[in-house]
């Protein structure tokens, strides 16, 4: 009976073991139907609210909008489906499991439990039983004994009765408890898949039936798109191979001068201290007349200055290559940057400097910036006809009323002769060297510069307030200063037409532009009734000095009033014999006609010596007020008794002292 028990309770604990795997398998789909359920639902009311997404590239939202609203409608119906399918599994598959593992195999423990404490009682009552003495007796004890061997034995028999009708019992709800859980599953996906049948119309599997060509007509698109951009990537990954490198071959990529617009990546220098500077790399680019700057995560960029009428060049920093320098038209704000490469840092100068000349109002700036670039580049080949080239820019002098001419230019000796006249050999020799940088006169004694070296190391104050030996400048009844930048001055032939000068205005910015020469020297002239003196703007040193007498001509050009030259007639120079004229020309913040005008109110003054004080200073005073919008300029008109004591002179003033 052992035996056989044993072989029970094995397979009791076999079964119990199974249906516990098959319990937690059964359990997994039911909980993978409720979360399909809850998930089509969810994805029901995802398709539904897609009309209210705001996408920024919607394309056809409309035809979309229809048909994931369709398709969120058959989706409902078999959320629906799916809950009542998780509701039948719920009823007919895990319940009849769960109580046969719940509460059968329970049982079953519970049984095989109380059998083995009743027989370990047996066991315990027989074995006290048996202990009884046999010669001397006592019946009570006897009797106690007795009675608890009768009651572990009834005891465990019928536990054992229970025990063993529980064990034959579970055979048979084995069978059950497998087969119903198994059936319930089958009849409710049956069932499932009876909806799902009715719910499908033809009407429905015509519109799948179109959704399903419409997609298959997408992936076609897609893969043809998909085909083109990767050819498109293996061409432009062949052609920019050359541009991956930060400095790419200016030969084979050369740099565009006509841009009037331009963006990318510069280092910015600013300053940490007295000596100290610190880079930054941030996003530039032009709008407009303005440069921009926009730093890593801003949502727009910030304005760097205004490089209308500003003025670039190139700049050497100890430790940058590609640096150049922008400066504002009024010269109080600059800007120091270095470009990446050789060729962008030659573009970054170009496109500042056309946007600079105001090129980009114009209605096809890059092509008026290309012209003025050929015009340029076709500067140092010699032309047949002056006059063609000069068509679209040169200044209509003869249609100027004569008033208005000498304003901005003059000269002394002949009057100027007709344009078509003119050649260009008659203007500037050919091959004459172009001077780029002023050559301090200390190295190089240059045309029309003081011989003296005392005076070229002195530092000038142009309105005489130091104290000392007195300037030479000081008896003058004008001073008028003006921030120049000096472009460069070649030897010409003629010094008698203002075409002259204009001739060298374009030879020498085609020479510039040729050559990438950028870099400008900035100094301050000094306009008096003697001489007209560059001065370096922060040492006050005289750089050069130019006799009034001796400048001949003077014009600025009418397109760009900002350039502006004149004519040094020198004795000396390539042929000893004659004398030889130069012609300077500069580039101004402002008009250079204003300047031109303070050199022939200079000349006037100078040709009208002879004239008293008074009348010199309603001169001075009738050409200030035409020019009252100039804040550059600055007129000096000394007082009577200082015009008295420089006429009366070192006599007149010791009288004074005596007589006082």
């Amino acid at each position: 009976t052992r035996s056989l028990l044993g072989v029970f309770e094995e397979d009791a604990a076999a079964i119990s073991n199974y249906i516990n795997q098959l319990f937690q398998a059964m359990h997994r789909i039911y909980d993978a139907q409720n979360e399909l359920s809850a998930a089509t639902h969810l994805t029901s009311k995802l398709l539904k609210e897609y009309e209210k997404q705001r996408f920024p590239l919607g394309g056809d939202d409309e035809v979309m909008t229809s048909t994931l609203q369709q398709f969120a409608k058959v989706i409902d119906e078999l959320s629906s489906c799916h809950a009542v399918l998780s509701t039948q599994l719920a009823d007919a598959m895990m319940f009849p499991i769960t109580q046969f593992k719940e509460r059968d195999l329970k049982e079953i423990l519970t049984l095989k439990e109380v059998f083995q404490i009743a027989s370990n009682d047996h066991d315990a009552a027989i074995t006290r039983y048996s202990r009884l003495s046999k010669r001397k007796e006592n019946e009570k004890i006897k009797a106690e004994v007795t009675e608890d061997v009768y009651t572990s034995r009834k005891k465990q028999h019928q536990t054992m009765m229970h025990y063993f009708c529980a064990l034959n019992t579970l055979q048979y709800k084995k069978k059950i408890s497998l087969l119903e859980p198994l059936l319930g599953y089958m009849q409710a996906q049956i069932s499932f898949f009876k909806m799902g049948s009715e719910n499908l119309t033809e009407q429905l599997e015509e519109f799948l039936t179109n959704i399903g060509t419409s997609v298959q007509n997408v992936r076609r698109e897609m893969d043809c798109e998909v085909e083109n951009m990767q050819q498109t990537i293996e061409d432009l990954e062949v052609a920019s191979d050359p541009l991956y490198l930060p400095d790419p071959d200016p030969t084979k990529f050369p740099a565009h001068r006509n841009l009037t617009r331009k963006a990318g990546y510069l280092n910015a220098r600013n300053k940490t201290g007295l000596v100290s500077s610190s880079w930054e790399r941030q996003f530039y680019f032009t709008q407009g007349g303005n440069l921009m700057s926009q730093a890593r995560g801003d949502v727009a960029g910030g304005l760097v200055m205004d490089i209308d009428n500003c003025s670039v060049m190139a700049v050497d920093c100890e430790d940058r290559r590609y640096c150049f320098q922008i400066t504002s038209f009024d010269g109080k704000k600059s800007s120091i940057l270095q470009a990446e490469s050789k060729k962008d840092y030659e573009e970054w100068i170009c496109t500042i400097n056309n946007i600079s000349k105001q090129i980009y109002l114009s209605e096809n700036p890059e092509e008026i910036a290309a012209r003025v670039n050929q015009s340029a580049l076709e500067a140092v080949t010699p032309s047949p006809s002056f006059q063609q080239r000069h068509e679209s820019m040169r200044p209509a002098v003869q249609s100027r009323p004569a008033a208005a001419r000498t304003s901005s230019t003059g000269s002394l000796g002949s009057d100027s002769t007709a344009l078509s006249a003119l050649s260009l050999d008659s203007l500037v020799a050919p091959d004459t060297p172009i001077q780029f940088d002023i050559i301090s006169p200390v190295s190089e004694d240059l045309p029309g510069q003081a011989k003296s070296s005392g005076q070229s190391g002195r530092r000038t104050n142009p309105f005489g307030e130091s104290g000392g030996s007195k300037p030479e400048t000081e008896d003058s009844i004008l001073h008028q200063l003006f921030i120049v930048r000096f472009l460069g001055s070649m030897e010409v032939k003629s010094d008698e037409s203002p075409d002259v000068v204009y001739e060298t205005m374009r030879q020498i910015l085609a020479a510039r532009a040729i050559h990438n020469v950028f870099r400008m020297t900035e100094s301050h002239l000094l306009v008096t009734c003697d001489c007209l003196k560059l001065i370096d703007p922060q040492t006050q040193v005289t750089r050069l000095r130019f006799p009034l007498p001796n400048v001949v001509l003077y014009a600025t050009h009418q397109e760009n009033k900002r350039l502006f030259g004149f004519v040094l007639r020198t004795s000396g120079g390539r042929v000893e014999s004659r004398q030889t004229s130069i012609c300077y020309i500069f580039e101004s913040n402002n008009e250079g006609e204003k300047i031109c005008d303070s050199v022939g109110l200079a000349k006037q003054i100078a040709f009208h010596a002879e004239l008293d004080l008074e009348e010199q200073s309603r001169l001075i005073a009738a050409s200030s007020r035409s020019n009252q919008s100039s804040t550059e300029g600055q007129f000096v008109v000394l007082s009577s008794s200082q015009s008295e004591d420089s006429d009366l002179g070192e006599d007149g003033k010791k009288k004074r002292e005596s007589e006082a």
